[in-house]
């Protein structure tokens, strides 16, 4: 399961409606790379593979492939102002550490493939 905040829904759903595409929907997704072994993606996308899982967010489709799901049960996207701007935040349960920047993470169980130093 993964939960998106309202504020966090709203901004996908305005950023959705600016696209020209009709049928995006939302997905997220993990690869190997980033300071601390995987990299979180998030993205849209209007096409359904093999293998994903789709779930409803507050009225918001996310798509999610069978590989990922298991490091993203029980994530938690949300949306932070600050003096700086805004963002997404992402709350993982299931990472056991996290770099810096924020946008990697290793499990207790699997460590990844961190990139190159200096590339997060």
């Amino acid at each position: 399961m993964i939960t998106i905040s309202g504020l966090a829904s709203e901004k996908i759903k305005d950023m959705l409606e600016q696209e020209a595409t009709p049928g995006l929907f939302l997905r997220v997704g993990v690869k190997e790379g980033g300071c601390s072994g995987f990299s979180y993606g998030m993205g849209f996308d209007d096409e359904v593979n093999e293998g994903d899982q789709t779930l409803d967010s507050g009225g918001l489709k996310v798509v999610v492939d069978a590989e990922s799901i298991k490091y993203l049960n029980g994530l938690i996207i949300d949306y932070k102002e600050s003096a700086m701007g805004g963002g997404f935040t992402i709350d993982n349960p299931n990472a056991s550490v996290t770099c810096g920047c924020g946008s990697s993470f290793r499990t207790a169980t699997d460590a990844g493939k961190p990139a190159e130093a200096g590339e997060c």
